[in-house]
């Protein structure tokens, strides 16, 4: 495995231009002769698909929702980055880039990250002109808001909904491409399998989740822009939809995983309330703004939080990170609020909990101005625990959100597959080990919108890559390896649920490779995982047949898929030896218990190549190098 960034030369800030000025075209007329299969359709796919077919490539959208509508991109709540400076604060491109770098605790690619800084404003351009109701100050000028890791206010927003908003302004123009034949959509059709031909990606193998039938379809290139693999964990904030297996299929075709264990646990989550729960509600991040998060000062304190004078309360984060304060970054107000748990000063059920308090600004700003800002989000609150936020405090601990690792991609967004390109969540390329609140959305539309169309015509006008149809003997082979995956595990015939072996698998990954690891928590996992994959080929149960649909099915496929995963991912995590951002080796940490990192040693992205057996990967690096934000100790004191 060969691993060419492809990072352009001469000063960060012309790179991107003096490389989008270099690459090779291809013409109008030539588009129509070439074919996309874009996998995915987010707020990363959906403007990739829109884009590229409004260029005038012929695209193919695959999404196993029965809409595009019903992406996960719909559950982000709290806003976007872009480096504006409509508030006169301070906001730049650089200070974005220098923020983002920071946050990710320097193990990022500089270029990439200058580049989603330099292209986020365009990006909001974008979205204003497809009609997407940003909020507005009273002058009819778009707001922002603050948001974790960041001292400036860059964060555009729609209410507590603005992943909703984004992604129909973004459905609209895949809508309208759809209208005018450019773009086919195959919505409720997962991804199986990569089809790789002369050793470029030229297709995938995927079923229908309405009638089982598996079939192929053949494209001059593949982009996938499928998410993350937080659900490795069961319990995480996103859509029990998500999951792994279109990057893994990828990954064990050749294209190499890179930083698995990078994954972020989110500060602002609704505690769990009992073992019946399959995923965790998100409380958007933006909510740290203007709530107040503290705990009781001695621990095993249970009155109610009117009841706690002001001198008896530990604002915590403000305490801690006094330049910061509630908006510390997500690893770090996440530990911490693990911390005061652990030391007894937890609330709610289990003592699993922290408060987040609206009292000061409710009296402040008073409840319309809070409800303007927060409304929706105080309702879904008030509806899943019954407690008015208005009134007592909202009770939030940590949990699985979003996942930093992922395919390794070069500058141009390609894998080390050839011809396969992953964008969004699916890659790794722009937030290192901590991804700072906000910049999820910017990078999904970034890559869709503004960096792949350039990218993928370069390779196109490079590669030329040669006529080829579905009935070229690799797509029959690759057909035939998929049903029989499935038909083993219908005829598997075991007693348990795939449920039971993902939430098995869940527990076994939060309690040891979760919000803190250690040299012995992981060489468990290690020895576990392959035990419980191994019981599921043995016991595992899929009720139903292939040819229908079946629900079932497609969760036992997925979590084969995780429970190959997550060794790599432990793996991973056990060879850095060292703490740095949401990836926090216990052996590793400062005497006030922040990070540590081991730039002599770690300063690089590991990237995984597959070898048949998910837990002796081989194992490659791609050294960082920090030329504009120079290595330093990250701090938010």
């Amino acid at each position: 495995m060969q691993l060419d960034a492809k990072i352009p030369s001469g000063p960060i800030e012309q790179r991107w231009d003096d490389h989008r000025f270099e690459m090779k075209l291809v013409n109008p007329a030539n588009k129509r002769k070439h074919s996309v299969i874009v996998v995915g359709s987010g707020l990363a796919g959906g403007s990739a698909a829109a884009t590229l077919a409004e260029l005038g490539y012929r695209v193919h959208c695959f999404c196993f929702q029965d809409t595009p509508r019903r992406a996960h991109s719909i559950a982000a709540q709290g806003g976007i980055n872009a480096a504006k400076n409509y508030q006169n604060d301070g906001d730049s491109v650089y200070r974005l880039f220098y923020d983002t770098v920071k946050g990710g605790d320097f193990r990022s690619r500089e270029s990439n990250v200058y580049r989603l800084a330099q292209v986020s404003s365009a990006i909001i351009d974008q979205c204003v002109a497809q009609g997407v109701p940003f909020a507005r100050e009273y002058g009819g000028q778009l707001a922002n808001r603050s948001f974790g890791g960041a001292q400036v206010s860059r964060t555009f927003y729609a209410r507590g909904q603005t992943g909703q908003q984004l992604l129909l302004g973004c459905y609209a123009g895949l809508n309208r491409q759809i209208a005018l034949g450019n773009v086919k959509m195959y919505p409720r059709t997962e991804m199986l399998d990569v089809v790789v031909v002369d050793g470029a990606a030229r297709g995938i193998v995927v079923r229908d989740l309405v009638t089982g039938r598996i079939w192929s379809a053949a494209a001059d290139a593949v982009v996938l822009a499928t998410g993350g693999y937080s659900n490795v964990f069961y319990l995480s904030t996103n859509a029990k939809g998500c999951n792994v297996t279109a990057t893994w299929r990828a990954h064990r075709r050749g294209a190499g995983f890179a930083n698995p264990c990078y994954t972020q646990i989110h500060p602002t989550c609704i505690p769990q309330s009992g073992e019946h729960q399959s995923k965790l509600t998100l409380m958007s991040e933006s909510l740290r703004n203007d709530g107040r998060v503290w705990v009781p000062k001695e621990p095993g304190d249970k009155r109610a939080p009117g009841q706690i004078p002001e001198a008896e309360r530990d604002y915590y984060l403000e305490r801690k990170y006094p330049s910061f304060g509630n908006l510390a970054p997500r690893d770090i107000a996440s530990r911490s609020a693990k911390e005061a748990c652990d030391a007894g000063r937890g609330v709610g059920p289990g003592g699993r909990g922290v408060f987040l308090d609206f009292r000061d600004a409710i009296q402040r700003l008073g409840k319309d101005v809070i409800e303007m800002r927060y409304g929706n989000l105080f309702e879904m609150y008030q509806r899943i625990t019954d407690e008015d936020p208005y009134q007592v405090p909202m009770r939030i601990y940590p949990a699985p959100h979003y996942t930093m690792g992922g395919l390794w991609v070069d500058y141009n967004l390609m894998s080390t597959l050839p011809g396969l390109h992953v964008i969004g969540e699916a890659n790794f390329s722009d937030h290192g080990s901590n991804r700072l609140g906000a910049s999820a959305l910017m990078q999904g539309l970034a890559d869709g919108y503004f960096v792949l169309p350039y990218t993928i015509g370069h390779y196109f006008a490079t590669h030329k890559p040669k006529p080829l149809d579905t009935d070229h003997e690799e797509f029959k082979r690759v057909e035939r390896e998929v049903e029989e995956r499935i038909a083993r595990l219908i005829a598997v015939d075991g007693t348990r649920t795939p449920d039971s072996f993902h939430r098995e698998l869940g527990k076994l990954m939060w309690n040891d490779v979760g919000m803190a690891r250690s040299e012995k928590s992981l060489k468990h996992a290690l020895s576990r995982i392959p035990e419980l994959r191994e019981e599921f080929w043995k016991d595992v149960r899929v009720l139903g047949g292939r040819s229908e649909m079946n629900t079932a099915l497609e969760h036992a496929g997925r979590v084969a898929d995780l429970l190959e995963f997550a060794e790599t991912m432990a793996t991973d995590a056990l060879v850095r030896d060292e703490s740095c951002g949401g990836h926090f080796r216990e052996e590793h940490q400062t005497p006030d218990g922040e990070a540590k990192r081991d730039d002599e040693n770690y300063c690089h992205a590991t990237v995984w190549e597959y070898t048949g057996d998910p837990g002796k990967p081989n194992e490659h690096r791609e050294p960082l190098e920090f030329e504009y934000v120079h290595l330093q100790t990250r701090s938010y004191k």
